[in-house]
């Protein structure tokens, strides 16, 4: 697939927790049908992969999510009680060994990622400096991850202020954005009985609960549920504002609601409903490059 006259691609990859290793199956379909982006940008998971890509690491990441068990999910986590559940120094100790390494200057594409500064709920864009120190406070979801602080800010996940950021790819250079919403579906799902712990994947919240002394069957639905779905209506609905005011060229929406947000022991199924969701518009995208 070739433009008729060459423009600037940019890729903006949403946020949206395991759901985010679809943007790998994206990635790949892109690929292969031609399209290579000039640059990429993204927030929260779609920062991690974002930034991965530009590195050129995508090879490494797949193979390590395709192959990544419950059980090495639970070994990243270090669990706090000030500022969210998981500190996320024993995650980013192994992404920066393996994965996100270096500054922006070094990495093969240009990127982007965004968070949003607590105090003022501005969005933060990330241009230079630590790739690594960026990702972590994209990456930093309200309750989950601690909030970190940079130049003064406290800082926590993107997606409060802009999910899908397709400014940032606007203001980063690209003329034609392809944009990816791991959202579009899945409010109301945290609450699903689809949306349960898979095999494998025990009521994290409710075990550790529990061990604390703390009660949890009072007929209620678990922590993290209650907690993913209250995140995702308001993600959703500012996603909704934010493409309405500034919409991508082409938009991929993956359908994702049957997966909870810590489910990142699923990233085959995710990665190929990335894939899926590239095939079913690529009439879209061609007509894109070649306007």
């Amino acid at each position: 697939m070739t433009a008729v006259a060459k423009r600037r691609i940019g890729l903006v990859l949403g946020s949206g927790s395991a759901r985010g290793w679809a943007h790998i199956g994206v990635i790949r379909a892109l690929a292969e049908a031609g399209v290579k982006p000039d640059l990429v940008c993204g927030c929260s998971i779609g920062a991690l992969v974002g930034a991965v890509y530009a590195e050129g690491g995508l090879d490494k990441l797949e193979g390590w999510v395709r192959t990544l068990g419950w059980p090495e999910v639970v070994g990243l986590m270090d669990v706090s009680f000030g500022g969210g559940l998981i500190k996320g120094d024993r995650l980013m100790a192994f992404l920066e060994e393996h994965f996100v390494r270096g500054d922006f200057g070094d990495l093969q594409l240009p990127f982007g990622c965004i968070a949003t500064e607590l105090a003022t709920g501005h969005e933060v864009w990330f241009r230079d400096g630590s790739v690594a120190a960026a990702v972590r406070a994209s990456i930093a979801t309200p309750g989950l991850f601690t909030p970190v602080t940079r130049d003064g800010k406290l800082l926590a996940d993107g997606g409060l202020v802009d999910p899908v950021p397709v400014s940032l790819g606007r203001a980063m250079g690209a003329e034609v954005v392809i944009a990816v919403d791991l959202g579009s579906d899945i409010v109301g799902s945290a609450l699903s009985k689809a949306h349960a712990p898979t095999e494998g994947a025990p009521g994290w919240d409710r075990k550790l609960l529990t061990s604390l002394g703390f009660g949890t069957d009072n007929g209620l639905p678990p922590m993290s549920r209650v907690m993913s779905a209250a995140i995702e209506i308001m993600q959703r609905r500012i996603a909704k504002s934010r493409l309405a005011g500034e919409p991508a060229d082409v938009l991929l929406a993956p359908r994702l609601a049957h997966f909870a947000p810590l489910d990142y022991h699923r990233g085959k199924e995710a990665i190929a409903e990335g894939r899926a969701a590239v095939q079913r518009m690529l009439p879209a995208i061609e007509d894109a490059l070649a306007a």
